[in-house]
């Protein structure tokens, strides 16, 4: 009896701990913790999302490229709309009728409840013409935002654009954070540094009148919180440098990349055709999207990330320098210029040296370079030997970043492609391809496909020695250098004496007596240039034209490397166009008898000399 007894008590103890513990908790949230009854008087509050500033833009000099402009959107609450009088809502805002219905559509479909965005990018002009008028269409808002907005004419394709966030992208979990209405980096630098430029939100919480008029902050704006500034990012791009190419790369398709080999940093990047910036940004960026993208030309292809070409003779550099690291050639070594192994690009003095070999782009020499590193008798089998000595070639060719992507502070760009013996073997089947089958290599054509960022990055490798930084844009973020990733030194695996051995050869292709890129010669201004030529191939029309080089060749402070579609030879329109290029980065001005090249680019071959 006593026992039942005691387990009465425990019972009800237990039962006062529950009432206590539950009237506590009723106290804290009802007298202490003002969060549920922010909650409970959301129908009384209007919560303002403050947008933060969108991180500015500015080039290597601190000049400003991209900066906010305040724009206006009209935003729509579906639910909220009554009695629509469409014909009059159409003519106040100038719209046709089919766009506002569309648009209504569109908002019932993201929220009936929730504002959306019906018309965007109002000026301030256009919003004067219909903020009074909208006391008539209740459901209708003004939200003001700052858009972007552009100093400069040039660099479409490295800014990028902002574009309102779709409801295709609010679907995936990298934009949970993201509400419909609101701006994003699509392409370029703005999405690719889209953290770092977007900054933090803000919140406000109004009490409002069932009329919607405002009575002031919520609870002294305890709840509110700050909106934050995205950072500012600092590029490397010379704005005079950028503006000059592509003032020379007007009318034609290709690419310009120009590099600090010392850095990484890229100093101009074109791709042409270009276009203005500000086409994609503003009222009726749409439409003149769809204009790029219909043009035939194909203005948005970014070219030096995207397009890949066989680099042609340029390519002759890599071959020389993994045969020379392998140690199956030498400086000294010379082969003849055998026609019946493979044409070459001109009548010349015998190649009984790289030097020579190279200033010449002797195509049997590279032919039989490449021969000897790949066939080293490693298999009794011909098919096999060919197959092991590819593999290994290409492993050494990768090291200098060909094949992959390199990292640069971008999307979109490619690979290219370095073939393997996988690849052969798919194509032409087991041991049933040798190396005639893949010699086309060793002159840079047949399936070998890089973009024109991978042949500058060459270009920086040999200026260095051996080494490169990955290509990128951004020099500093906020008050701080790049990210971690631009700050690694990166080897090829060729030891710097090696491309001692192929430098002075690159000088006579520029400087020496009939070099094949003589028209990219600056001795005149005392600037010495290491450089090569390239023709490419092209089964679909004329040949394009390819140089890469570095100045000064002593002490390199740019690399460079372009390419002009159906251009012909290299060093009849590319070479004088690098030129160009160089002496205005090195100088900061143009020879006047050299200005003469600014009209003639690419010019017919007749202008100039006419080499490989």
């Amino acid at each position: 009896m006593q026992y039942l007894e005691g387990r009465k008590y425990v019972v009800h103890a237990i039962f006062l701990a529950v009432a206590l513990l539950f009237a506590a908790r009723l106290f804290y949230i009802q007298v202490l913790d003002g969060s549920y009854k922010l909650a409970a008087d959301r129908n009384t509050l209007q919560r303002i999302v403050q947008a933060p500033y969108r991180g500015l833009i500015y080039d290597r000099k601190g000049q400003i490229l991209v900066q906010n402009t305040p724009v206006y959107d009209l935003m729509v609450v579906p639910r909220e709309v009554k009695k629509l009088d469409t014909a009059r809502f159409c003519q106040l805002l100038q719209l046709p009728l089919e766009e506002v219905r569309e648009g209504m559509k569109a908002a019932r479909a993201y929220s009936r409840v929730k504002a959306s965005p019906l018309v965007q990018n109002l000026s301030t002009p256009e919003l004067a013409a219909i903020q009074d008028n909208l006391i008539d269409f209740p459901g209708f808002s003004i939200k003001a935002r700052m858009a972007r907005s552009y100093n400069t004419k040039n660099m479409a394709h490295a800014l990028g654009y902002v574009g309102a966030i779709t409801p295709a992208f609010l679907e995936k979990p990298k934009f949970s954070k993201y509400m419909a209405g609101e701006f994003l980096g699509i392409t370029g630098l703005e999405s690719f540094y889209e953290p770092q430029l977007m900054g933090r939100r803000g919140v406000q919480y109004r009490m409002v009148n069932v009329r919607g008029i405002e009575k002031g902050a919520f609870r002294g704006g305890e709840f509110d919180t700050l909106s934050i500034a995205g950072q500012d990012l600092h590029l490397s791009i010379d704005s005079d440098l950028q503006a000059y190419a592509e003032q020379l790369m007007a009318g034609k398709r290709g690419s310009v990349v120009a590099l600090d080999p010392k850095t990484g940093e890229i100093l101009a990047f074109v791709s042409a055709p270009m276009f203005d910036p500000a086409t994609l940004s503003g009222k009726g960026m749409g439409n003149r999207y769809m204009d790029l993208l219909n043009n035939p030309e194909r203005p948005l292809f970014n070219r030096p990330l995207m397009a890949t070409y066989p680099p042609g003779s340029t390519f002759k550099l890599v071959n020389e320098l993994v045969a020379l690291q392998m140690g199956v050639v030498t400086p000294q070594t010379g082969f003849a210029c055998n026609w019946k192994l493979v044409r070459c690009t001109h009548r010349h003095e015998y190649p009984s040296n790289v030097g020579i070999a190279i200033k010449n782009s002797c195509n049997p020499y590279f032919y039989q370079v490449m021969r000897a590193a790949v066939l080293r008798g490693r298999s009794a089998n011909r098919f096999e030997d060919a197959r092991l000595g590819l593999g290994e070639w290409r492993r050494k060719v990768m090291q200098f970043g060909l094949g992959e992507k390199l990292g640069v502070d971008l999307s979109q760009e490619k690979r290219g492609l370095i073939p393997s013996p996988d690849f052969y073997d798919k194509r032409n089947g087991y041991h049933r391809w040798n190396y005639r089958t893949v010699y086309s290599l060793s002159i840079g054509q047949g399936e070998i496909g890089i973009t024109g960022l991978q042949m500058a990055n060459i270009m920086a490798t040999i200026a260095n020695r051996g080494w490169y930084y990955t290509p990128h844009f951004v020099k500093g973020i906020g008050q701080g250098g790049p990210l971690p990733q631009y700050t690694v030194r990166h080897t090829v695996g060729v030891d710097p004496i090696h491309f001692d051995e192929i430098i002075p050869g690159m000088q006579s292709v520029v400087d020496g007596r009939g070099g094949t890129g003589g028209n990219a010669s600056l001795l005149d201004v005392g600037i010495s240039v290491a450089g090569k030529t390239g023709t490419v191939q092209n089964p679909h029309g004329d040949d394009h034209a390819t140089f890469a080089a570095f100045a000064p060749a002593e002490d390199p402070k740019i690399a460079i490397a372009v390419f002009i579609e159906n251009a012909g030879f290299g060093g009849s329109s590319a070479a004088p166009l690098s030129a160009l290029l160089i002496e205005k980065y090195l100088r900061g001005n143009i020879a006047p008898w050299r200005r003469r090249w600014e009209g003639w680019l690419p010019g017919p071959a007749e202008r100039f000399v006419k080499h490989h």
